[in-house]
């Protein structure tokens, strides 16, 4: 879908990706996955046909905050887990922009938590790039709220007590309207998850599974070796059956007892068992049994594609009809909008 279909300014000649690499040093450790997100992002943004003026990244606190420095569109190096506060007020008042979050699961499900859940119930039209290293890398290794149980790090030497969060189950919860999730490594995968979650009228919400090189190396090894990788990614494509293995001879079925979702061997079950992902169901419920799958933790095995994708109105959208609707029903009156239905007048 291009700038035309979604309405919004068109470029005035066609983009490349080098037109959106900006002019500062990139200054990430050696290694680090943000560089392959960028990468990715920068080769796709020319898709949307979009003048670079009317693209708009935003970020908060963290490693992957510094985005918007590399990229030539605007962009704001916001606060600690405001961004998509900061970002919703960009896309309810410029309907023509394209609104971008980029953030890290520290910025994002810590102090940033509340921010996050809103904008997600809301729907606002905003793309949220969640990355998740597991860790604090920019305040140099604590651990996160994504982090395992048992993490030591320097903050918890003993080991981490707090259960993580699983930010795709999160954003179901919150009524959001897109979830995803895609690795750093996985250029192809991860470029058509973005371009679904531009297409996408609402708030987008794509995970990332990103390395740190430095205080948290290897925490999603197994997903990139071959020989382990297949075994433990379940691809999700909406109409197929959820399978998976180097031979696809694993797939997820229904357990008739309990109801909830695990693995089988697909030569001991029947092709009409396996569950087929549907990622616009209204009911977000198999999309978040799908995101529990093995746990839940990425241990035993990791959905990764389109989680949901379903279409409601978006936040800005109705909050400019309704104030379009305010100016039809009368003339604008500042006093009476001051004074509101229930003002008093005191004499003495």
């Amino acid at each position: 879908m291009t700038a035309v279909d979604l309405g919004l300014p068109t470029a005035a000649r066609p983009l490349k990706a080098k037109d959106f690499k900006s002019d500062q040093e990139v200054r990430w450790c050696p290694g680090c996955g943000d560089y392959a997100v960028l990468a990715a992002v920068q080769g796709f943004l020319p898709e949307l046909g979009m003048a670079r003026e009317n693209i708009v990244f935003v970020s908060g606190i963290g490693c992957s905050s510094r985005f918007p420095y590399y990229l030539n569109t605007y962009g704001m190096h916001s606060i600690h887990g405001r961004a998509p506060a900061i970002a919703t007020g960009l896309a309810v008042t410029r309907r023509d922009l394209s609104v971008w979050v980029v953030t890290g699961d520290g910025d994002a499900l810590s102090i940033g938590g509340n921010h996050l859940i809103h904008a997600l119930r809301r729907n606002v039209n905003l793309k949220i790039l969640l990355f998740n290293n597991r860790i604090y890398g920019l305040t140099k290794g604590q651990y996160s709220p994504t982090s395992e149980v048992g993490k030591v790090t320097k903050s918890t030497p003993m080991g981490s007590l707090d259960t993580p969060f699983n930010p795709v189950s999160l954003a179901l919860g919150a009524e959001a309207s897109f979830v995803a999730r895609a690795l750093d490594s996985d250029r192809k995968g991860l470029t058509e998850v973005l371009r679904a979650a531009a297409e996408h009228p609402g708030t987008a919400l794509v995970e990332i599974y990103q390395n740190c090189p430095v205080f948290n190396d290897g925490a999603f090894q197994s997903l990139r070796e071959p020989g382990t990788r297949e075994e433990l990614i379940v691809p999700l494509r909406h109409g197929e059956p959820v399978r998976f293995g180097a031979d696809g001879e694993f797939g997820v079925a229904r357990d008739p007892r309990t109801g909830s979702l695990g693995v089988v061997g697909t030569a001991e079950a029947a092709p009409e068992g396996l569950v087929v992902h549907d990622a616009a169901l209204d009911d977000p419920s198999q999309a978040f049994a799908l995101s529990r799958l093995g746990g839940g933790d990425g241990s035993r095995c990791v959905p990764v594609g389109i989680f949901r994708d379903v279409r409601r109105p978006a936040y800005d959208d109705l909050a400019r009809e309704q104030v379009r609707e305010a100016a039809r029903r009368r003339a604008p009156d500042l006093q009476a909008l001051l004074d509101g239905p229930d003002t008093w007048t005191v004499t003495g």
